[in-house]
């Protein structure tokens, strides 16, 4: 670090200094410098769908500028959008929310931020299921949390069971995230293991953070959401987006249900930070949760087809293993048998040595918490995955 970088950094806060920059956006950021050069890449780096907004919701977007709905609303979002989200859930998943239960934000990541502020102290202990998503950890420690990791099992598809969780359970334990369907690894947990997580919380006064981003994306058939189990509502927020269900990555809309004090507690926080979610975007928002769904069944059947192509391309490259993602549209392999071989030491390695040899983009696992797996997304087109897949087996072929 220079001088002046020294200096700089003495004048900055402990708390930020407690957290790193995305590993995601790590990635895209140095992608983004080999496309300048004119590199053919192929990204399987993107946390984001590749299929463009419905049109209806785009459609109820430019409605909403035209008739000039371009004022402040409510902090929390209005009270139409609020019975949306509240409706939709209710709707998919039988669950009993009320308007005063919910809160939007500017995406789902603003939610998780804004619920973790309000819940976790300095001191308070945060079990996360590892691998992880990446922003989980840092958002802890920026509250003044102590992240503790429950290590999960490829073999075993990463399945979490109340066993593995009760074991990390301390007097200091305040909060549990669980992310269902997972980034990164796509891991889906059985609906009788989350209702034993979430009632093992609920008896000892945890409680639970339940990240259900890709709740919408989940390919066994058997849809579930934390919020299916009543009796522990007491104890649980629902962080939701409307980012990867309706591909709205950049409307930036997110929630979060939970129990009313902790709500109210978030809109306190909120309205001291960003305010109220873009005006313009809640109504759009209102039209994905009121409007057809046909939408989200096609892209669900859509990334189901890309999984088995991703996933069958990945196990036929030697040595490569890769436990079958259930959701999402992450397939996470393992890259170690090819550690020590060619330069390549880590994950990290691997995925850069792709990214400048083989023009193919993924995020290496160290940013989930794991030394062996790159991240690859199958939100992209079939022939752009074969073209990954390709480069890939040639690259490992190689080395």
């Amino acid at each position: 670090m220079t001088t002046a970088g020294t200096q700089l950094s003495s004048f900055l806060t402990n708390r930020i200094q407690r957290i790193e920059v995305s590993a995601t956006m790590a990635v895209a950021s140095e992608a983004e410098k080999l496309r300048a050069t004119g590199a053919d890449l192929v990204d399987l780096g993107a946390g984001e769908p590749h299929y463009p907004t419905p049109e209806h919701i785009k459609q109820a977007g430019i409605a909403a500028i035209r008739a000039d709905f371009t004022k402040y609303t409510a902090v929390g979002g209005t009270a139409e959008l609020r019975d949306a989200i509240v409706k939709r859930h209710a709707a998919d998943f039988g669950s009993d929310y009320k308007r005063e239960d919910c809160i939007a934000s500017v995406g789902g990541k603003h939610a998780l931020f804004n619920a973790i502020q309000v819940l976790v102290d300095h001191g308070d202990e945060v079990i996360i299921p590892v691998p992880y998503w990446v922003s989980f950890k840092d958002i802890v420690r920026y509250a003044g949390g102590e992240p503790v990791y429950i290590a999960t099992d490829e073999r075993h598809d990463f399945a979490l069971t109340a066993d593995m969780v009760e074991r990390h359970i301390t007097p200091r334990t305040k909060v549990i995230i669980l992310n269902s369907p997972c980034n990164p690894s796509g891991a889906v947990m059985n609906p009788v293991d989350m209702t034993e997580v979430l009632r093992l919380a609920h008896d000892r006064g945890i409680y639970v953070i339940s990240d259900e981003c890709y709740v919408y994306l989940n390919h066994t058939g058997h849809m579930f959401s934390a919020g299916c189990v009543h009796e522990v509502r007491e104890r649980l927020i629902i962080i939701g987006s409307l980012s990867k269900t309706y591909a709205m990555t950049g409307w930036r809309l997110g929630y979060a249900l939970g129990p009313a004090p902790i709500i109210s507690a978030i809109n306190k926080l909120q309205s001291q930070s960003t305010s109220n979610p873009t005006s313009i975007v809640q109504k759009a928002a209102v039209a994905a949760l009121t409007g057809p769904q046909d939408c989200v069944k096609q892209m669900l059947e859509g990334y189901i087809a890309l999984r088995d192509l991703v996933v069958s391309g990945l196990r036929s490259i030697p040595g490569i293993t890769c436990a079958a993602p259930n959701g999402a549209f992450y397939a996470y392999p393992n890259v170690s048998h090819y550690f020590e071989r060619g330069g390549l030491n880590s994950a990290s390695d691997v995925a850069r040595k792709l990214l400048h040899q083989a023009h193919v983009v993924v995020v290496p696992g160290e940013g989930f918490g794991t030394q062996d797996h790159v991240r690859i997304s199958y939100a992209t087109s079939a022939e752009n995955l074969q073209r990954g897949i390709e480069r890939m087996g040639r690259f490992f072929a190689s080395v």
